[in-house]
C-alpha cells in the first residue's frame, strides 16, 4: 500500500512539473522534421552527393599541374691524357639544374565514358534525394504512430485513474458498512484487494506513458527527453476519407521505394553505356610551359638558360583486355536484375496496400462495434452501481461491471489506434505520408 502511495505522489509530481506544451501534430513533426539526428545525417550525405555531382568528377575537365625542382651534382675526377700520360685531378665539381614547369592534360574523348560518369553521378544525387525523402516519410509515419500511441496512453491513464477513483469509493461504502455491520470481512477484503489491483495497473500505466514521451522527445531531437508534454489532442481516430483506387494509383506515381528503383535500373543503364565506351577509341591533349637553368663549373659554358612550350596529341584504341566481353554480360544482367527487381517491388506493394486496406475496413468495423459496447458499458455500469448502492448486487457482481467497463474502453482505444496506424501506412505506401504536415 505504501509503494502504491509513493508511486502515485511521482505521478502527481511530475504532472506538476514544468510542461511542454504543443497544439498539434503538424508542430510536433514540424520540429522534429528539423532537430532529427538521423534525419539531419540523411541530409548530409544528399549534401555529399550534390556537392560530387559536377564535370570535374566525371573527369571533363583538364588537369593542371604545377612543379618546380632542383637537382646538382658534387663529383671529383681523375683525367690522364693518352698522349703524355700525365693525370689531371679536379675536385668537388658542382653543376645545378633549376626547374619549373606547369603541364595541362585533357582528354576530349573516351568513347562517352565522361558523360556516362556524369550521368551516373546525376543519378546518385537523384538517388540520395530519393533516400532522404524515404528517411522523412519513415520518420513522420514512425512519429506520428508514436504521437496517437502517447494519446492513447494517456487516455488510458486517465480511464484507470477513474478505475481507481471508482475502486476507492466501493471501499469507503465496503467500509462503512463493515463497521455497522452490513458487510462481512471477507468483503472488505476484496474491495482493498480490487481497489490496490486498479491502484497498481495505474502505476505500470505511467510507466507506459512516461515510455511514451520519452520516445516521443527523442524523435524530436530534444535534449531533455524527461520534459512533460501537454498535448492538446485527445481523439485518436478521425474519420479520413480514403479510397482504394486512388491510393493504388498514388503508389504507382509518387511511392518513393518504387522510384528509387527506377532510378537503380537508370544507374545500371549507365553503368553499361560506360563500358560500352571502351569499345571507341580516346584523344588526349597535353600542353606544357618550362623553364629550366643550369650551372657548371668547369664547362666551357658557365650557365645556360632554357624555356618554351610543348604540346601533343595522343590517340589510342584499346584493342583487348581480356575482360570486356564478361563485363558486358554481367552489366545485361544488372539492369535485367533491376527490372525484375522493380517489378517484384511493385507485385509486392500491391500485396502490402490489398493487406492494409483489408486490415484497415476491418479495424474500422470493430471500431463501430466498440464505440457500441462503450455506451452499453457505461449503462450497464451505471445500473449495477445504483443496484450496488440499495444492497441488490454484491460486491464481485458490481466488480464485474466495473471490469467490463474497462476493458470496454480498452478494446476501443485499441481498435482506434490500429485503425490510426492502418491509415498511417497506406497514406505512406502511396506517397501521401505528408499529410499530416498540412
Amino acid at each position: 500500500m505504501k509503494k502504491i502511495i509513493f508511486s502515485t505522489a511521482i505521478m502527481l509530481c511530475s504532472a506538476l512539473a514544468p510542461a511542454q506544451q504543443f497544439n498539434s501534430l503538424r508542430e510536433c513533426l514540424e520540429r522534429g522534421l528539423e532537430n532529427n539526428y538521423s534525419l539531419r545525417i540523411v541530409r548530409n550525405k544528399e549534401s555529399i552527393a550534390k556537392n560530387n555531382t559536377g564535370a570535374a568528377n566525371a573527369g571533363m575537365l583538364p588537369t593542371a599541374t604545377l612543379t618546380a625542382g632542383y637537382s646538382g651534382t658534387l663529383n671529383n675526377t681523375d683525367a690522364t691524357s693518352r698522349a703524355d700520360g700525365t693525370t689531371t685531378s679536379e675536385r668537388s665539381i658542382t653543376d645545378h639544374t633549376l626547374r619549373g614547369a606547369i603541364d595541362l592534360q585533357w582528354t576530349i574523348f573516351d568513347g562517352f565514358k565522361m558523360q556516362a560518369n556524369y550521368n551516373r553521378l546525376k543519378e546518385l544525387h537523384l538517388i540520395s534525394q530519393t533516400q532522404t525523402r524515404i528517411a522523412v516519410e519513415d520518420y513522420i509515419a514512425t512519429f506520428t504512430s508514436e504521437y496517437y500511441n502517447f494519446i492513447k496512453q494517456l487516455l488510458r491513464m486517465n480511464n484507470l485513474n477513474y478505475a481507481v477513483k471508482l475502486s476507492r469509493e466501493r471501499l469507503r461504502i465496503v467500509q462503512d458498512r463493515y463497521i455497522i455491520g452490513n458487510n462481512s470481512r471477507l468483503d472488505l477484503l476484496q474491495a482493498r484487494v480490487d481497489f490496490n489491483a486498479d491502484s497498481a495497473e495505474s502505476v505500470k500505466q505511467f510507466e507506459r506513458l512516461s515510455t511514451s514521451r520519452i520516445r516521443l522527445h527523442e524523435l524530436m531531437g530534444e535534449s531533455d527527453v524527461d520534459t512533460y508534454l501537454n498535448m492538446k489532442d485527445s481523439v485518436i481516430y478521425k474519420e479520413f476519407p480514403l479510397n482504394f483506387d486512388e491510393l493504388w494509383q498514388a503508389t504507382l506515381a509518387s511511392n518513393a521505394e518504387l522510384i528509387a528503383s527506377a532510378q537503380e535500373q537508370r544507374l545500371a543503364e549507365i553503368d553499361y553505356k560506360s563500358i560500352k565506351s571502351r569499345d571507341y577509341p580516346y584523344m588526349r591533349l597535353s600542353a606544357g610551359y618550362g623553364y629550366t637553368h643550369n650551372r657548371y663549373d668547369i664547362n666551357a659554358t658557365k650557365k645556360r638558360n632554357q624555356w618554351g612550350a610543348d604540346f601533343g596529341v595522343t590517340l589510342g584504341f584499346n584493342l583487348f583486355d581480356g575482360k570486356r566481353s564478361r563485363e558486358r554480360k554481367n552489366a545485361k544482367l544488372a539492369i535485367s536484375n533491376a527490372q525484375l527487381e522493380h517489378q517484384n517491388l511493385e507485385l509486392a506493394l500491391f500485396a502490402d496496400i490489398n493487406e492494409l486496406w483489408q486490415a484497415y475496413e476491418n479495424n474500422r468495423r470493430l471500431l463501430s462495434l466498440e464505440k457500441q459496447n462503450v455506451v452499453a458499458a457505461i449503462e450497464n455500469y451505471d445500473i449495477a452501481h445504483e443496484r450496488y448502492l440499495l444492497g441488490d448486487l454484491s460486491g464481485i457482481e458490481m466488480r464485474e461491471a466495473q471490469k467490463s467497463l474497462l476493458d470496454a474502453q480498452d478494446r476501443l482505444l485499441d481498435a482506434e489506434y490500429n485503425t490510426k496506424v492502418c491509415e498511417i501506412s497506406l497514406l505512406q505506401i502511396s506517397g501521401k505520408i505528408e499529410k499530416y504536415l498540412e
